[in-house]
């Protein structure tokens, strides 16, 4: 049996969540199966089960398109050229719609099962209309269009599923849920404090820490307005970089400044480190925060945790099926607009509360530890990579067996 990934992402360029997931998940099935990915980018590599290969980016002939419609004809053009190759694996799995229109094209042309995970959804991220433009009304078409031709959906978590069923023409038993996981040999709390030392981080002080891209989606600029009402002792480490566009790189800097007016103690990393140095701001973070508004899954979360950080988040989408509410974290409730984009009702209600859990925690040292041993022990037990490739592969089983 083989099985062949569509994907942006796969290392060294990953910068999402989903880019992760198909890394870990990718060489995990490697060890039950051969696995070939093809990428966006220039990889070429074949080890045992896991071959990659990247297709790239055709900027030249794309040098008068507008801005915001490029990215769509450039992934467009990525997706045909990964068909031109031959594809001779039993079933296809795509991830995120860059590679969805690629899907596509192998399940009709090649006569293939296709899977579908949901790593995110587009009608509910309208902010990418910020970065698209028109190009949005292109990408919502082809994950429609991929979710609704596909032989199984999988979603990330619970809440996912019922997304898909509620946007998409789908019946309830193409989807199954299969969680996202985690490398419980990598992500472990570590004692090296190299990179703190790096950006001159005080290690005698706590701190709370922020990691993921600039994006409306994972409500940094809430964390950032919440900076005010947390402890001044309590340094804040923001480990943000990849802007979804200029606009919110500029009120991600705006809201920066505005708040070290205030304070000396604010650390903007803007730029995504590897996960050796992430590791570490991990291990000596008192309080792990992810304020999302939209979160099918929330990897981060358990990255954090596998670390032995107590986890303070804001409660959407699969988050309540990661942090269990004063066991291994908080979850701060978030009243939220009832249509996509799902930003908070009360803004500076929601930041003041994320600071008030980011302050009750670090405050509370028996309630921290308690909080870092019980999420070490929830990762462990729920989201084990192995797991979740033997389910894959059951699941890639059934399907193949019903196409014969």
């Amino acid at each position: 049996m083989k099985a062949l990934f569509l994907t942006r992402e796969f290392p060294p360029y990953v910068y999402g969540g989903a880019g992760v997931h198909v890394e870990y998940l990718a060489k995990e099935l490697a060890k039950l199966m051969n696995i070939e990915v093809r990428a966006f980018g220039d990889q070429n590599e074949t080890k045992g089960n896991l071959s990659v290969k990247g297709f790239s980016w055709y900027d030249s002939k794309f040098e008068d398109v507008d801005e915001k419609l490029k990215m769509i004809f450039k992934t467009l053009q990525v997706d045909l050229d990964m068909n031109i190759d031959e594809i001779n694996a039993d079933i296809v799995h795509c991830h995120t719609w860059y590679s969805h229109f690629a899907g596509v094209i192998a399940k009709l042309c090649y006569g293939i099962p296709l899977v579908v995970t949901t790593h995110s959804l587009e009608p509910l991220r309208p902010w990418k209309r910020e970065q698209l433009g028109r190009g949005y009304d292109t990408s919502s078409w082809i994950e429609k269009t991929a979710i609704e031709m596909a032989d199984a959906i999988i979603a990330v978590s619970e809440e996912t599923k019922q997304d898909v069923l509620k946007y998409f023409e789908v019946k309830a038993d193409k989807i199954e849920v299969i969680y996202n996981g985690i490398d419980l040999k990598e992500y472990v709390m570590v004692d090296e404090t190299s990179v703190l030392e790096t950006y001159h981080i005080d290690k005698s002080k706590p701190y709370v820490l922020f990691v993921g891209r600039i994006t409306r989606q994972k409500g940094i600029i809430h964390l950032v307005n919440a900076i005010k009402y947390i402890d001044k002792d309590t340094q804040i480490v923001l480990c943000a970089g990849a802007p979804d566009t200029p606009e919110i790189a500029k009120e991600m800097e705006n809201a920066v400044e505005e708040a070290s007016k205030y304070r000396d103690n604010i650390f903007w990393i803007d730029k995504m480190l590897d996960k050796k140095d992430v590791i570490q701001l991990y291990s000596h973070a008192d309080v792990f925060c992810c304020p999302s508004i939209y979160e099918p899954f929330g990897i981060i979360n358990i990255e954090a945790m596998a670390c032995e950080t107590a986890v303070v988040a804001s409660a959407v989408g699969g988050i309540k099926e990661v942090v269990v509410p004063n066991e291994t974290g908080l979850l701060i409730p978030l009243k939220q607009q009832t249509e996509a984009p799902f930003e908070p009702v009360d803004p500076d209600k929601f930041s003041r509360d994320l600071a008030e859990g980011i302050n009750f925690i670090v405050n509370n040292k028996d309630l921290r530890d308690k909080m870092a041993k019980n999420g070490r022990k929830r990762v462990e037990t729920h989201f084990d990579w192995s797991a979740i490739a033997k389910q894959t592969k059951s699941l890639y089983k059934s399907l193949i067996d019903n196409n014969v």
